[in-house]
């Protein structure tokens, strides 16, 4: 009878590892709030609210209220992401500062 392979026992394929998830997200290791803070410092509260009409930008804006808003709001927080990816690219830069 043939011996049964023990889950995790070592064949003599090659260990050929996966790329991490990690590697084609743009925004990994960034936070939120670091996210958010060089949106602003780059275009600015009024330009924020005209790209991406929420009333957090728009209405006596600040940082603390925005992230609060932001987490509690996928659909919001998605659409400023992606314009922080848009805003990379265009910048010349996909690997931004990490703080």
């Amino acid at each position: 009878m043939p011996e049964k392979k023990r889950l995790g026992a070592n064949t003599n394929k090659t260990n050929k590892k996966k790329p991490s998830a990690s590697a084609n997200n743009h925004l990994h290791g960034i936070t939120l709030e670091a996210l958010l803070t060089q949106l602003v410092a780059d275009c600015g509260w009024d330009e924020l609210g005209e790209l991406i009409d929420i009333r957090c930008f728009t209405h006596d804006p600040s940082i603390k209220s925005s992230l609060k808003f932001l987490r509690k709001t996928p659909w919001a927080r998605d659409r400023v992401e992606a314009l922080y990816i848009r805003h990379l690219a265009d910048a010349g830069s996909l690997t931004p500062a990490i703080e």
